[in-house]
């Protein structure tokens, strides 16, 4: 079979399969299998493969068909325009959160303190303690998660990126071993209700459930860091959330509740409520 003939085959049995962007993840797959570019691909459509290449991403192929993410299956992920590993010790990390990146970049280049210090809490594979930390190159970066597994992941990422010495990692249930104040805290916790593990995808299965489901309404362990977060920030500092569908207006009252100011609510970029950033002292 041609490079052509075998991505229109995957493709069509993706679509059978109900797997999202079938044709992306066709190429991905096989580009990853060839050692190649994916844009490589677009070069060679009469390329001939032989059996063992065959054989290799037909395994390929069925795992993703069954639903196992495509970030796995590749062993990494981009974000934010970096190469992460991604694999089953921690939640795979979406484009959402590189736009959470992106605000709380646009307001720590507002602030003057030196050096500014950063807490990730959550951090996962690191996605955005170590994008903090390679754009900020003068802060303070610290990241913290009670994953003992998430961390090690996250630790490989930090020696991949070469920015091991300037991060700050330390296995902890949200703020109970966090020592010191902090400019900004930021976190992606998890966020979905027990009650809706029948209904989220097949390949959100594949992340930890310490990762994803957050309590009985998915919001308890955020609402635990809301509590304890002012203990943990600098006079005027900035609390950043990512939140699921539907909690923004009662969170954002319990932060008003809490005493925090200055709270807004932004948007992803499908126009969704997705984050709370919010001031204290």
């Amino acid at each position: 079979m041609t490079v052509m003939e075998v991505l229109q085959s995957t493709t069509a049995y993706f679509k059978k399969r109900g797997v999202e962007s079938p044709r992306l993840n066709a190429e991905h797959l096989l580009a990853h299998q060839l050692g190649q570019k994916r844009i490589e691909l677009y070069l060679e459509f009469e390329r001939v493969l032989i059996e063992p290449q065959l054989a290799a991403l037909r395994d390929l192929v069925r795992r993703r068909g069954q639903g196992e993410p495509l970030q796995h299956l590749l062993g990494t992920v981009e974000f934010c325009g970096r190469v992460f590993v991604s694999d089953k010790r921690a939640l795979i990390p979406r484009p959402e959160t590189e736009e959470l990146v992106e605000l709380l970049l646009a307001e720590c280049r507002k602030l003057n303190s030196t050096p500014l210090r950063l807490l990730d809490v959550g951090t996962g594979s690191g996605v955005i303690a170590l994008s903090l930390a390679a754009e900020l190159p003068e802060a303070e970066v610290h990241a913290v998660d009670v994953s003992t597994e998430a961390l090690e992941l996250a630790q490989e990422n930090a020696a991949r990126l070469q920015l091991t010495e300037r991060l700050h990692f330390r296995q902890s249930d949200l703020l109970a071993e966090v020592k010191g104040s902090f400019d900004v805290i930021a976190a992606n916790l998890p966020y979905v209700a027990a009650n809706e593990r029948a209904t989220v995808s097949r390949e959100v299965r594949h992340d930890p459930e310490l990762a994803v489901f957050g309590g009985e309404t998915g919001d308890e362990i955020i609402r635990r860091l809301i509590v304890d977060a002012p203990g943990k920030l600098r006079s005027g500092g900035l609390l950043a959330i990512e939140i699921g569908i539907g909690q923004a207006h009662a969170l954002a009252a319990f932060l008003k509740e809490q005493n925090y100011h200055d709270i807004s609510q932004r948007h992803d970029y499908a126009r969704v409520t997705r984050f709370l950033l919010a001031r204290y002292g």
